[in-house]
């Protein structure tokens, strides 16, 4: 008895440990979503795509702080904030980095793009990561939420894909 009441600890935290990273992964592409829509108030498809997607990783730090709970986690509800720069500032210095000094608008969007899509790819393998573990578990809550949220993430990642192929010929064939 108290040998099965261990494993179901260790696999808890375990499990913690899956919620836990996932919910600074959504936070993290929340925050990214959000710093490419403010940098690109003047495109307005961009924008407003960006933020709308933006609020769908929102949603999901909301309910995976609720679903923490459940195993001794204190998560926040809402995004967290970077320490030390904002994520758009830091895809911003990155792609200056890549180009030299030359800070075209249309690369730094396409930096921006490529950002954003590496990190929704994180958030689904994080969200495989979790159905997987709780249908081992037989969580069926948190299964339900991973089978919820998880088609929402491939949405922002299918969309980040599309307008880097649709970008890219644009900025690199152009002078």
């Amino acid at each position: 008895m108290m040998l099965q009441a261990a494993v179901r600890v260790l696999q808890g935290n375990k499990m913690g440990a899956v919620l836990g990273e996932l919910h600074r992964s959504e936070s993290r592409l929340a925050e990214a979503l959000t710093g490419l829509a403010d940098e690109q108030r003047m495109d307005h498809e961009i924008f407003h795509v960006a933020r709308d997607l933006s609020e769908w990783s929102r949603e999901h730090v909301r309910v995976l702080a609720e679903a923490g709970r459940d195993y001794g986690l204190d998560l926040s509800a809402g995004s967290e904030q970077p320490a030390d720069d904002s994520l758009a500032q830091k895809a911003k210095h990155k792609g200056a980095e890549m180009l030299g000094r030359f800070h075209e608008p249309s690369l730094l969007l396409l930096t921006g793009l490529r950002h954003i899509h590496v990190l929704a790819a994180g958030v689904s393998v994080d969200w495989e990561v979790l159905a997987q573990g709780a249908q081992a578990l037989k969580d069926r809550e948190l299964l339900a939420l991973a089978q919820e949220c998880h088609p929402q993430t491939l949405r922002q990642l299918r969309w980040a894909n599309a307008k880097v192929k649709e970008m890219a010929p644009q900025v690199i064939a152009t002078g």
